[in-house]
């Protein structure tokens, strides 16, 4: 084979040979679902466990950030994945996440307060933000858009196992074990994954002479930090935060935007951009990667309260409380599915992120209207209309972004939509933990209420603990029921702004423009890109009509 200088190679075609039988990529996709597997139960394994987390190691206060901390670092973690990746092969990089995720995981599992959970969860996040984005890269690199939607419900199947089994297990050991134990079952799943990688996931590898943009990288996390900081801690005057007209408050966010305005003079300049800013000249990739902010914001920032109204306002266990989800999951499996043989067999692709924001925010309306008495089937019918959307959203955006752009962007255009969709998961847990918090304290100050019952109710509210949650405080009936409207209150709203929100996604859903899909997969596109036309993938057709 002919030497080629490292400007050839970044544009050169990978090596031939890379066409796969539908077994020999379902042996590829099995590697791959387990590691994606171990990010998505992360992410819901813990949401059942967090009021007995909080009640063990205190700080109803610091709720947010163990979910926060883990959103913080995987998403300023995951634009190095795709062009580490680029440098050293796929597998190694992948394996290398696996192996920090579990790391974090068993030091997660040991900690001993509040601090030292929001540290390791932080390090999880590190491991985590290559599972999800190298994944999906990988997958680009062998299924062409065309047929990647065949596929598409085996991915849809481990979100729907990890949120149908995260709760499950997470109460199962919150109940019977420990809440530890959501953090050490990571440990044999992790290490399976590794087993297979090593022995099955056996893809080409074209070394690419690329320079990791560390300055961007430092740019964007700093920034990041200094955003969600502010966002964390602001409100809380009383409450070990400030208020948000303080010099502190106003000092981080006017750190943060010179921060990200750095990042984006940086990148513009930078030899090997981090998140080369030529890409959002590509239409697709900017809207897919907007809309994918916008869910992320608007999942993340509301659902993760929804367990918590389960256990705390309804009285369900944790076991329970996981049960009572399975309609959301199952909504997600089936949409994902469905949508991805429909794409599969007609090469179309736009109407499925539209009919997913309007099933989405048709859901969330229905759920900012719940009660603490409303029936089970009205809150299971709006959980199926929830999932129905998000499935026929997620997996159709990266599909887009990858079917839109040459094969030399595929890493780093597959890692900026989990990159956007993470920050916007981060930023709207922020806002939305800022929200509840808000909320909780304004409905009890404006309740007619006796010092020591304020003080009582006050408790149990920073703890995340009425008396309908399992072990929590046993309240009189009176405080009781303010207790379960403030809560409802509160989660109201978060469902409630999200629906204006998912709406906009709504509108730049049908601005974005529909590529024909194409037949090649990553690693088979043979052809240079054109050095006239850097965002523009050289086999495809025109915008269809």
């Amino acid at each position: 084979m002919s030497q080629t200088s490292p400007a050839e190679a970044d544009i050169s075609a990978p090596p031939q040979h890379v066409n796969m039988s539908h077994k020999q990529i379902l042996v590829v996709l099995s590697g791959l679902m387990l590691g994606m597997l171990l990010a998505a139960l992360d992410q819901t394994i813990v949401s059942t466990a967090l009021p007995r987390i909080t009640s063990d190691l205190g700080g109803q206060q610091h709720l947010a950030w163990v979910v926060t901390a883990y959103l913080l670092t995987s998403t300023a973690s995951t634009p190095l994945y795709g062009k580490i990746s680029d440098l050293y092969g796929r597998k190694i990089v992948f394996q290398f996440a696996i192996v920090v995720f579990l790391i974090g995981s068993v030091l997660a599992g040991a900690s001993q307060n509040m601090g030292e959970l929001i540290g390791t969860r932080a390090l999880q996040g590190i491991g985590a933000g290559g599972l999800m984005t190298l994944a999906m890269a990988i997958v680009g690199d062998v299924i062409s858009p065309r047929e990647r939607g065949r596929y598409q419900g085996y991915f849809g199947g481990v979100f729907a196992l990890a949120s149908v089994a995260g709760p499950l297990l997470g109460g199962f050991f919150t109940e019977s074990l420990s809440w530890r134990w959501v953090f050490y079952i990571n440990v044999p799943v992790g290490i399976i994954a590794l087993v297979v990688t090593s022995v099955v996931l056996d893809i080409p590898f074209h070394r690419r002479d690329h320079k990791v943009d560390y300055t961007g990288a430092g740019l964007l996390v700093a920034a990041t930090s200094a955003l969600l900081l502010a966002l964390s801690l602001g409100g809380k005057a009383h409450n070990s935060g400030f208020a948000w007209g303080s010099v502190q408050i106003i000092g981080l966010f006017v750190i943060s935007v010179a921060l990200f305005v750095g990042f984006v003079a940086w990148e513009i300049r930078a030899p090997e951009p981090i998140l080369p800013m030529r890409l959002f000249r590509n239409k697709v990739f900017t809207l897919a990667n907007v809309i994918g902010f916008i869910l992320g914001f608007t999942m993340f920032g509301a659902i993760v309260y929804l367990p918590l109204y389960l256990q705390d306002v309804r009285g369900a266990s944790p076991t329970m409380s996981g049960l009572q989800l399975l309609p959301l999951m199952g909504g997600v499996l089936t949409s994902s599915i469905g949508s991805g043989r429909l794409i599969t067999k007609m090469g179309r692709y736009k109407m499925f992120p539209i009919i997913g924001l309007i099933l989405t925010s048709l859901g969330f309306g229905l759920m900012s209207l719940i009660k603490a008495d409303t029936s089970f089937l009205a809150l299971a019918g709006a959980m199926i209309v929830i999932g129905l959307g998000m499935g026929c959203i997620m997996q159709v955006l990266v599909l887009a972004i990858q079917n839109a752009l040459p094969y030399k962007d595929l890493g780093v255009g597959t890692s900026s939509n989990t990159f956007f969709r993470s920050m916007g998961s981060s930023i709207g847990v922020a806002v939305f933990g800022a929200l509840v918090t808000n909320q909780l304290t304004s409905y009890v100050a404006g309740q007619p209420l006796a010092a020591a019952d304020r003080a009582t109710l006050g408790k149990a509210l920073t703890a995340g603990q009425g008396g309908g949650s399992s072990g929590g405080l046993q309240l009189p009936h009176a405080l009781q029921t303010i207790f379960d409207n403030a809560y409802v209150h509160a989660i109201n709203n978060t469902f409630l702004w999200s629906v204006p929100l998912l709406l906009v996604g709504l509108v730049l859903a049908f601005w974005m423009p529909e590529k024909r899909l194409s037949r090649t997969s990553g690693l088979g596109r043979t052809a240079p890109t054109p050095a006239s036309s850097p965002d523009v993938a050289p086999d495809l057709t025109p915008v269809l009509e």
